[in-house]
């Protein structure tokens, strides 16, 4: 079966100020789309791949054949990073999480201050464009970033560990901030849905 766009779970405009409908939109319906429809046609060539899963392809790549597994890692990638990214997200959203993941984050980062800042820094830091990612760590937690659309799962981790990511291509904040990714970063924690963020928390212990 073909993969499909998954739909955003809210309006283009529900996260403004943060980020502006025109980039929901193109971001959306044109740059996710576009990873759906290569990591499809990508698929069509090698047929036996299709009964596998998203995770199953991204965590077995060199399993997949050299002629399209650039196209799978990277609009694959793309595909999986996206569908995260829009889940983890919702209006009205941002603030501290609470409960047992609110308490690990702080036993983890000494203060919600600092877990922060360290995201920041990894989606800042990440040259070009990439991910910054919060990851369940076997009990604990911890940042990472990657580059392109690449993400833990490649480099043998579960899906379920992945809690949260944070995009910083161009494309997810330049029509607004421009070149001030900075400030685009500061902004997208208002929008974590700690909620769902939670919900992943909560599968990841298993």
């Amino acid at each position: 079966m073909a993969f499909t766009l998954p739909a955003l779970p809210y309006a283009l405009d529900a996260l403004e100020p943060h980020i502006d409908a025109t980039t929901m939109g193109i971001h959306h319906g044109k740059h996710h789309q576009a990873y759906v429809t290569n990591l499809n046609a990508a698929i069509e060539k090698a047929p036996e791949l299709a009964a596998h899963s998203l995770d199953v392809l991204l965590a077995s790549l060199s399993t997949v054949p050299e002629a399209i597994r650039s196209a799978v890692r990277n609009n694959g990638g793309g595909h999986w990073n996206h569908s995260l990214f829009w889940e983890i997200m919702g209006p009205n959203a941002g603030g501290e999480p609470t409960g047992e993941l609110g308490a690990l984050l702080t036993t983890t980062f000494g203060a919600y201050s600092t877990f922060r800042d360290q995201l920041k820094a990894a989606g800042v830091g990440r040259f070009g464009s990439g991910w910054a990612w919060l990851l369940h760590d076997a009990g604990t937690l911890k940042i990472s970033s990657s580059p392109n659309q690449d993400n833990p799962i490649m480099d043998g981790g579960r899906p379920a560990d992945i809690l949260l990511g944070v995009d910083v291509w161009e494309h997810a904040y330049y029509l607004k901030y421009q070149n001030k990714r900075p400030d685009y970063l500061d902004a997208w924690f208002n929008t974590i849905n700690w909620g769902k963020v939670g919900e992943r928390f909560e599968e990841a212990k298993g």
